[in-house]
């Protein structure tokens, strides 16, 4: 190996350990057709204001399963969608107190979020908005068919209720505080402001499906991910559950889809909005050009913020039931990004602005420490805590004999693939980028060691180095396309690896070979401000 060629691949492990980690879960549950086409979802964002890294973090996640999905079974295809929540109080006033009619409001910040998905180089396969005609159409459907049923019907609601979350809170999910010497109530689930509200609403009979969510739940372990936010469901299922209250008075909000034969009232925003995932498959699959995407039902995996869990992981499966649809198979759900251990949140102002971010830092690497900081779910990640440079230092190349090593290496790069499918579908994404950034790590262990660019180092060695080193980098670079995808795409070009081998039944020894190199690629450079420690 010349000292070229062992300069580049030396660089490129070298800053391969400066991305982050994500790959965790899919199939964990079989859908109702083995062969339909994988469905995945991001939370649609609320446009009023500009997208923050928490954003960009949903998106991330969601794009990495919905890659991995097409190189690890690419015959199923993949459904990935994204997009706007663009009705509700809170766009209502943002609206008003800007000067704009809410629909130009709503057309100007849902661009900002477009803007993102585009320069995150996110996959998607459509991008939902809530003011669409097609889904207007599915949200009135849908509320047809549940009082058809019986479940809604109407009566005076009263209870806690926060403009910041739109929804009522009850007295078991409020607790009174007292600040600046004012006394008030806040929500325990998101610390938002509420106030005692009644007024008559429609109410969904979300009492009626407690005992059946909960056996659903209660049999299917993985149905919620981490599993303390699985705990946490069980938990809510297991007490009172009060039905819900489906609408707003039209006289306090009248940005949103009214109730159908009922001038006076407005469908909550969150039957709204849950309704996306349905109508952005073509629900209610009437016409010829949607009854096809009715394969693309239940999603595969949804990923959304622990805030919203209680939306995505009791109402809109208590709906699905009452549709007789299937339910979602797996509810990723991840913690926040926090500045000084507070949410970011735009009506704070603490926000990280994602689009800066890629411009300082390159998008691949950005893409890669949202994944690799970000991608164990558990807990709440304080976004200047965990800087590039610390994700980067998490590696340190184990002390090992070359013939060990290579030993190793062989086992790695046989083995690696099944087991990055495995934290795949454990939903262990930062597990999964471990194990192949330990086995880069390894290998780049092995040229110091072995240092095959020596005058004095045996062929048979340089060979046996030579090859091992070229194999890895192959290996790697197919399994960490989801994370990196422009990276590892450029690494594979540069091993010369055809496009029809990059999936990964290729990723194993011998399963594949490298081409035609093309010296002198580098895919990374340090960051001019970045430290090495």
């Amino acid at each position: 190996m010349s000292g070229l060629q062992y300069a580049t691949i030396s660089l490129k492990l070298r800053q391969l350990n400066n991305l982050p980690i994500f790959l965790r879960g899919l199939q964990r549950f079989n859908s109702t057709s083995a062969n339909k086409p994988y469905y995945v979802t991001t939370p649609i964002f609320y446009p009023n204001s500009v997208p923050h890294i928490g954003h960009l973090h949903s998106l991330v996640v969601a794009d990495v399963f919905a890659r991995y999905a097409r190189i690890s079974r690419p015959v199923q295809g993949v459904h990935f969608m994204t997009g706007t929540d663009e009705h509700g109080l809170k766009i209502q006033q943002a609206a008003k107190a800007k000067g704009f009619d809410p629909q130009s409001f709503c057309d100007q910040l849902s661009q900002h979020f477009r803007n993102l998905v585009s320069k995150a180089n996110i996959s998607h396969t459509r991008f939902s908005r809530t003011t669409e005609r097609d889904h207007h159409e599915a949200v009135e459907y849908l509320w047809r068919e549940l009082d058809t049923k019986g479940l809604i019907y109407k009566d005076m609601h009263e209870g806690w209720y926060s403009i910041s979350d739109e929804c009522f809170y009850t007295d078991t999910q409020v607790t009174h505080v007292t600040a600046d010497g004012q006394d008030y109530h806040i929500s325990t689930e998101t610390g938002s402001k509420v106030e005692w509200t009644q007024e008559e609403n429609y109410k969904f009979r979300l009492s009626a499906f407690r005992e059946s969510l909960l056996e659903h739940f209660k049999n299917h372990p993985m149905a919620v991910y981490p599993e303390q936010f699985h705990a946490e469901v069980v938990a809510t299922l297991s007490g009172t559950l009060a039905d819900l209250s489906v609408s707003r008075p039209r006289s306090r909000l009248s940005w949103g889809i009214q109730v159908p034969n009922d001038p006076e009232h407005t469908i909550y925003v969150w039957i709204d909005a849950l309704t996306v995932y349905l109508s952005a498959t073509g629900y209610p699959w009437k016409s010829d050009k949607s009854v096809g995407k009715k394969a693309f039902w239940p999603p595969n995996l949804q990923i959304i913020g622990k805030d919203i869990l209680r939306f995505h992981a009791i109402y809109f499966p208590a709906i699905l039931q009452a549709l007789g649809l299937p339910l979602t198979q797996q509810l990723l759900t991840h913690s926040h990004w926090t500045v000084d251990k507070r949410k970011m949140s735009k009506s704070v102002g603490n926000v990280a602005d994602p689009l800066q971010a890629i411009d300082e830092l390159g998008l691949d690497a950005v893409r890669y420490y949202l994944a690799r900081v970000g991608g164990r779910f558990k807990d709440d990640v304080g976004a200047y805590q965990h800087s590039a440079k610390h994700a980067s230092s998490q590696l340190t190349p184990p002390d090992c004999e070359a013939a060990t090593l290579l030993k190793t290496l062989r086992d790695d790069d046989q083995g690696l693939a099944r087991i990055v499918d495995r934290h795949m579908q454990n939903l262990e994404l930062a597990d999964a980028l471990d194990r192949i950034m330990d086995t880069l790590s390894k290998v780049n262990t092995l040229l110091t060691n072995t240092a095959p660019w020596g005058r004095d180092v045996p062929a048979e060695t340089v060979a046996e180095t030579h090859a091992i080193t070229l194999e890895t980098l192959r290996i790697c670079a197919i399994l960490l396309q989801p994370v990196i995808p422009d990276k590892a795409g450029e690494l594979l070009d540069a091993l010369g690896i055809p496009k029809d081998q990059r999936m990964t039944e290729y990723a194993a020894l011998g399963h594949g070979q490298v081409g035609a190199i093309t010296p002198g690629v580098c895919l990374f450079t340090l960051p001019k401000t970045a430290t090495r420690g």
